[in-house]
């Protein structure tokens, strides 16, 4: 790459590249790596500089950058267009939040949990972002606060979610399901171990293989 990152973000483009985006030490940068060719090369920057935020692929191929850690705790939200290779802001989260996840759901939307707001707790709040409208609005509460947690779509729509640290810092193996559908949340079955840092993936089997964390 062309800048030194990390708690940065990398998402696939439908045109095959890969946006790389912000990163710890204050980065607006961004950058596109091009398989084909097996280089990079420097696109625009972000309005804002970030990191620890998500970044999201829209079904109308543009990236939802999300949060993060700036000069503070961050709640403003920005788009990328790839056919122009611009930023633009959208509405901004109803709460700072770092370290929280983003997950595209079957109707378009992004749902947004958890992470670490003000004085560095987690929390259970939840919203969101409908890219017709480019507004948020809340999505009721999870069960539990997380952060670094994970967060996965089911092959039925719903999400799961695993693991992180609760408001005290500790790692947690609870999960529970969001339904898009009801807009409502449940407590799913417990993991073995705590995870905190993990990840989660759909096998092609429908189940969710949760691995390493601490």
């Amino acid at each position: 790459m062309n800048v030194e990152r990390s708690k940065h973000t990398a998402s696939l483009l439908t045109n095959g590249k890969v946006l790389v985006a912000g990163g710890r030490r204050g980065i607006a940068s961004t950058e596109l790596y091009n398989p084909s060719a097996g280089i990079w090369t420097t696109t625009g920057s972000m309005n804002y500089l970030r990191s620890d935020h998500t970044a999201s692929l829209l079904t109308n191929g543009k990236v939802l950058v999300t949060g993060g850690l700036g000069y503070g705790y961050m709640s403003s939200a920005e788009l990328y267009d790839p056919s122009r290779g611009t930023w633009t802001t959208t509405g901004s989260m109803n709460y700072v939040r770092f370290k929280h996840t983003a997950s595209l759901l079957t109707n378009g939307k992004v749902l947004v949990t958890g992470g670490l707001s003000f004085y560095g707790f987690s929390i259970n709040s939840t919203e969101l972002y409908d890219p017709s409208t480019g507004t948020w609005n809340r999505a009721g509460s999870m069960n539990y606060p997380r952060s670094d947690h994970t967060a996965s779509v089911l092959t039925n729509g719903k999400v799961l979610f695993t693991g992180g640290y609760d408001d005290h810092g500790f790692s947690v193996n609870s999960t529970e399901l969001y339904d898009p559908l009801t807009g409502t949340w449940t407590i799913s079955g417990s993991m073995t171990n705590v995870r905190t840092l993990h990840t989660a993936s759909v096998l092609a089997n429908e189940a969710v293989l949760v691995a390493g964390g601490y």
